[in-house]
């Protein structure tokens, strides 16, 4: 049996381009602690139900959600066993149902078999399943927060629906684009004649089919990437005093790309201050004239399957008089 291909190709719950990694985040989180504890890797859902929560909560879609439901429905994969203690079986995705009964779920036997038998399996699977739901500025974080191994960069064409490759001319040509400058602070770093510290970051993500286009990426320091990336920045379009979220398309005359800080984000310090907060309502720096600009559609995803709760208003810097 192909177990990256069948993780690979998790059924999700899906319409359109929404975000829907609840079963990912299950499972990885599984892989990780069979990785670290091994036994049978049995997970009592009332004991694991706050880590869940808190992976959907950091790593899922911004709207709120239940851990009950990926732990219910990984069933249908072939990857994942539900009991209580009534027998083999999930009761449902009811929260209350699950703790009542004392539900507990693993990997199938055969997955932790062939996991035993092959260790590397267990980077195999991480990477299918990393690469089908997050940006690569994520992966570390969220192994990490699953507790297992970083994943290994993989040479081979992953199975399942992601097989289109990447375009490695993306890079160059954003960076180009925006004049080796990131986009929200200006930072434009060199060492000898090479930048370092700017990324070329997509806005609609290559996991949810954002294509390797200019009008699809950002030159960003790495900071304002993993920032842009975990939602706490964005971009919208709108006047300086605007909110900076209004629809793209003809209504967009007038205005100008704004940078969008969300209200969820808290950073007291003088860094935190000069870095994100005072950013609110800043226009982008760049592209240079004659360049595709972030398009419309791209931006109006990110704002809603990635940016997190409501921006802030835009920031008035203090009078000096």
């Amino acid at each position: 049996m192909d177990w990256v291909e069948r993780a690979a190709e998790l059924r999700q719950w899906s319409k359109g381009a929404v975000r829907a990694p609840h079963k990912p985040l299950l499972l990885l989180y599984a892989l990780g602690r069979f990785q670290r504890e091994g036994d049978d890797g049995e997970l009592r859902y009332s004991t694991v139900e706050e880590d869940l929560q808190r992976l959907l909560a950091e790593y899922g879609p911004p709207h709120r959600t239940s851990p009950a439901y990926p732990f219910h429905h990984l069933v249908s994969d072939g990857v994942w066993e539900v009991r209580t203690d009534r027998g083999a079986g999930s009761p449902g995705t009811g929260v209350r149902e699950l703790r009542a009964r004392g539900a507990t779920g693993r990997l199938v036997p055969e997955l932790r078999v062939a996991l035993r038998r092959e260790p590397s399996l267990f980077g195999r699977m991480a990477r299918v399943l990393l690469d089908a739901n997050f940006p690569p500025s994520l992966h570390d974080e969220v192994c990490e927060a699953v507790g297992l191994e970083s994943a290994p960069d993989l040479p081979e064409r992953l199975p399942g629906a992601h097989r289109q490759q990447r375009d490695r001319r993306m890079r160059d040509l954003v960076l180009t684009a925006y004049e080796y400058r990131c986009a929200f602070c200006g930072y434009d770093g060199r060492l000898g004649s090479v930048s370092v510290g700017l990324e070329a970051a997509h806005v609609r993500w290559w996991a949810f089919d954002g294509p390797d286009h200019v009008d699809n990426g950002l030159c960003l320091c790495s900071l304002h990437h993993k920032l842009f990336d975990k939602g706490v920045l964005g971009v919208g379009w709108g006047s300086p005093r605007s909110s900076g979220v209004e629809s793209g398309g003809e209504a967009e005359s007038g205005g100008s790309h704004r940078i969008l800080v969300s209200q969820r984000f808290v950073g007291h310090g003088a860094a935190a201050r000069a870095q994100v907060t005072e950013l609110s309502g800043r226009p982008l720096i760049g592209p240079q004239p004659g360049t595709a600009p972030v398009a419309a559609t791209h931006r109006s995803w990110h704002i809603e399957q990635v940016f997190r709760g409501d921006p802030r208003p835009a920031h008035v810097a203090p009078s000096s008089v």
